[in-house]
């Protein structure tokens, strides 16, 4: 079915480092990870940022001209722009396995209230439940001043409601270290009828922190995520708190 892809890994490239101006580095399918142990960046909080937006096509139709007036609109992508909930009933949320090096396992999300905890276990914390895609979006903080008890975090992006849109928004994932530049992951790739996406790995691989690039969309929920990368939780029906 596709989610499979890229599973089997050889050599690892280095990762793209971002311009001066810029100060960020994206990860890539070619280059795909980065150690923040080796840029001094494995301590402090860790803060992870989810936003998006949605494609003005899917906000009022798209808007149509002459390409003979116009024959070069026809090479550019579809614009983006920002919403509010009068105009798409959009819920991206953003969640995050973990698994700590005492083998306790679990999951930081919106649905059903799991917000985590960034001074205690898991030491991964979510600010809140951004239901409409604000400029500020959603934020997970992980707190690797206590990196030695963290095995490995899976961040992932997911769907609440029943409609799939990851086809229809232009999504991307921050993370922005206590050193160094930032880090992009772009949602770029079009799954029309995928509901959730795993979109990092951060694992402590011998002392070393390694933040390395996922990017796999799939069909189903969590527990479908789970499956694919061996976490071993039980998962049923979730809800969330009537928005207020």
């Amino acid at each position: 079915m596709g989610f499979f892809d890229g599973l089997r890994r050889g050599r690892e490239a280095d990762f793209d480092s971002g311009s001066a101006a810029s100060n960020a580095i994206e990860l890539t399918k070619r280059h795909n990870h980065v150690s923040l142990t080796k840029q001094g960046a494995a301590t402090g909080n860790l803060r992870i940022n989810l936003a998006w937006r949605m494609r003005t096509s899917d906000i009022g139709g798209a808007h149509r001209e002459s390409l003979l007036r116009h024959p070069l609109k026809a090479l550019k992508p579809p614009e983006v722009m920002g919403h509010s909930q009068s105009m798409v009933n959009v819920d991206l949320d953003l969640g995050c396995l973990y698994e700590l090096q005492d083998g306790s396992r679990g999951v930081v999300q919106p649905l059903g209230g799991y917000f985590g905890d960034v001074n205690a276990a898991p030491y991964v914390k979510l600010s809140g439940d951004d239901r409409f895609g604000s400029g500020s979006g959603e934020t997970i903080y992980v707190n690797l001043d206590h990196r030695d008890s963290i095995k490995r975090l899976l961040v992932f992006a997911y769907i609440y409601d029943q409609t799939p849109a990851f086809d229809r928004t232009h999504a991307s994932v921050t993370l922005y270290p206590s050193n160094g530049p930032r880090i992009e992951i772009s949602l770029d790739e079009r799954h029309p009828q995928a509901r959730s996406c795993a979109v990092v790995m951060i694992e402590n691989v011998k002392g070393e922190i390694i933040v390395r690039r996922e990017v796999k969309f799939v069909y189903g929920f969590q527990g479908e995520l789970d499956r694919l990368y061996g976490w071993g939780l039980q998962w049923g029906r979730g809800y969330k708190a009537t928005a207020r």
